[in-house]
């Protein structure tokens, strides 16, 4: 059952025409061998590189200040990874929205599952908190497989996009839940299932403490720790990457986070901060790194875009 709060009608209004026309294309994509889907992103990834210039700023800004001990060629060369491993994000978003039926899971998969079992057994709901990789969506399958994980996500002002992504999603979860419905949220706790949320974009200050990431301080949203006090529920991380060489993905669920909640919102959300940046030290090209994760500032201090 979805909880999302656009209706679907004006998708079709001349303006989104254009935005159907890249969804047809999007649909004979879904449909191609999965090594033609990472060459065809890795092309679309080059081109945002080179024409996408406001992306490109923001994707240069944060690495420049997230990775300041790299040489300026290792920066380079980790925005021009960062574009790549982007395309093929948003190339791969094809499989699970407009081909969902296909099945892929020889290429997925997952550790740590016991650690998501054990957490269900508990029977208080579970919070996993993942963060916005570049393979947020194509790992939907290996998800949707252990039939107790709903999702939570912000909806999209295209109505074109708000309807492909709520409906792919509904193919794999049975709670497609828009970020402000709480009541919803709390009640799929209550029944024991697991709620992914992703903890780690600037929504400015309501709700939010500034905490470190990478060094600097970020706007981090509470939710988490506050759903897993309420709730008395565990809180385990998920981890997600990408293998370029055998075209695979890889999903890892972290043991359940002791002495989470700490009842200190700064210390809570500074040990998910480090838990995601932990995760990318391996993997930084694989991050989402084109959104502006330091928009808000602490007061005093200039901004970085």
């Amino acid at each position: 059952m979805s909880q999302h709060p656009h209706s679907s009608l004006g998708a079709y209004a001349p303006r989104y025409w254009p935005t159907w026309l890249l969804v047809g294309g999007m649909w004979l994509i879904a449909r191609l061998p999965i090594p033609a889907l990472f060459q065809i992103g890795k092309v679309f990834g080059l081109l945002a590189l080179r024409f996408a210039g406001k992306r490109r700023h923001i994707t240069q800004v944060n690495i420049e200040h997230c990775f300041p001990s790299l040489t300026a060629e290792e920066k380079k060369k980790l925005v021009t990874d960062n574009f790549i491993h982007t395309g093929i994000g948003a190339v791969e978003m094809a499989l699970p929205w407009l081909n969902p039926k296909r099945n892929i899971r020889d290429r997925l998969s997952v550790s740590g599952e016991e650690h998501l079992q054990r957490a269900h057994a508990m029977g208080k709901g579970v919070i996993l908190v993942g963060g916005h990789y570049t393979t947020i969506d194509v790992t939907s399958q290996a998800l949707g497989d252990t039939g107790v994980i709903d999702v939570m996500y912000r909806a999209n002002k295209n109505p074109v996009w708000e309807r492909l992504q709520v409906g792919g999603r509904d193919h794999f979860f049975d709670g497609v839940i828009e970020r402000g419905d709480m009541r919803q949220i709390l009640k799929r706790l209550n029944q024991g299932r697991a709620i992914w949320y992703a903890a780690d974009q600037d929504y400015g200050r309501r709700h939010s403490v500034f905490a470190p990431f990478f060094g600097i301080q970020a706007a981090t949203i509470t939710v988490a720790a506050r759903l897993a006090q309420r709730q008395a529920c565990p809180v385990i991380m998920l981890h997600q990457y990408r293998d370029l060489k055998s075209h695979r993905w890889k999903l890892v669920f972290s043991p359940i986070l002791e002495h989470f909640p700490s009842g200190d919102p700064h210390e809570d959300a500074s040990r998910l901060n480090a838990l995601l940046e932990a995760s990318l030290k391996d993997a930084p090209e694989q991050y989402l790194w084109m959104h502006r994760r330091f928009k808000t500032r602490p007061e005093g201090e200039p901004g970085f875009y």
